[in-house]
């Protein structure tokens, strides 16, 4: 029992007398959960998200910050000392999420604030996908640092992660909104959507008012608010329908091979879109989007060519990403 309640105290920060406090309603040292919860750093469930090896938190939050949604998520505060908070559709109920980019020893703070404590599990796991905290950062720089062009750059980030994804519904949205458009164009097709179509918060937290849509309203909805063709408006309501009735399955048990053929059988969905639902929905770590501009243009300027990825497997998920990072200026320091 005292080995049980030293592990709890470890990962929550809390001991379980009070994790059993922090339901909507009532208040713990830590401050109200749920309905009542405030956006300040010491309310709500307080977590230790634990990692393996270096994280590159500059370039996580940076990466999230660049994307993030209005009305359903922020990042406050200046880089080194960031918090990213998103509000969360859970099971019983919906939460609002909090994770700090100063690192502890190991593991990033985080405060869950739940309107059903039966959630912390679930929300728990959401997070630690959508911040990669699960990957062997190890495994990866001894694959990559292999390549002599690649080392480099896997030497400037060590730990550079692959995020994935807090709603897998949510992200195959996404990824449709930001087809063939640039990271900021789809950011605001996205907050357009939001505001349209989301579900107000019971209270809003901060700047956090919304959860993002849900697929059985997007699939019956025109869109037209969205400013967007209609093709591409009935490729969003084609994916959402898919999602809505099972079949597109993006659970963690979901076969990725199957679910991107089944992805690619949709009418509007390419290439580049199922391929990035299935580096971040599904997690995969080994997804090397080719016909991506940006991943082309840092490749080059890190003077990789994209045809040795087959040296970078199973891995090439994170050679991407080292990719979007490369500096205009990576081009003329490396040579």
């Amino acid at each position: 029992m005292r080995q049980f309640n030293d592990t709890i105290r470890e990962i929550y920060a809390a001991t379980p007398t009070e994790l059993r406090a922090a339901r909507p309603g009532r208040a713990s040292r830590f401050g109200p959960v749920g309905r009542r919860a405030q956006a300040s750093a010491s309310a709500g469930v307080p977590l230790r998200l634990a990692y393996r090896g270096p994280y590159a938190t500059a370039e996580v939050f940076g990466y999230l910050a660049r994307r993030a949604l209005t009305g359903v998520e922020e990042v406050t505060g200046d880089p080194g000392g960031r918090t990213y908070r998103r509000s969360l559709r859970l099971p019983h109920g919906s939460g609002v999420v909090e994770v700090d980019e100063r690192p502890g020893d190991g593991w990033l703070e985080c405060r869950l604030h739940l309107t059903e404590l039966r959630d912390l599990t679930t929300a728990t796991q959401r997070i630690r996908r959508l911040f990669d905290l699960d990957a062997d950062p190890y495994a990866v720089a001894e694959r990559l640092g292999a390549d002599a062009t690649l080392a480099p750059l896997v030497a400037a980030r060590p730990g550079l992660r692959s995020p994935g994804a807090a709603d897998a519904h949510e992200l195959a949205v996404r990824a449709v909104l930001g087809q063939q458009v640039s990271v900021a164009a789809g950011q605001r097709l996205g907050n357009a959507l939001v505001a349209a179509y989301g579900t107000p918060l019971a209270e809003s937290s901060g700047g956090l008012t919304h959860l993002f849509p849900d697929a059985d309203g997007l699939a019956d909805s025109p869109l037209t608010a969205l400013g967007m063709p209609e093709s591409r408006r009935a490729t969003l309501r084609t994916l959402a329908a898919a999602l809505a009735t099972g079949a597109v399955r993006l659970d963690t048990g979901a076969d990725r091979d199957r679910t991107e053929k089944e992805l690619l059988a949709l009418r509007g969905i390419g290439p580049w879109t199922a391929g990035y639902i299935r580096m971040r929905a599904l997690g995969d770590p080994d997804v090397l989007l080719e016909g991506d501009v940006a991943v082309r243009a840092g490749a080059s300027r890190a003077g990789a060519f994209l045809e040795d990825s087959e040296g970078w497997r199973p891995w090439r998920s994170y050679a991407m990403h080292h990719f979007w990072n490369v500096p205009k200026a990576a081009r003329a320091a490396l040579a």
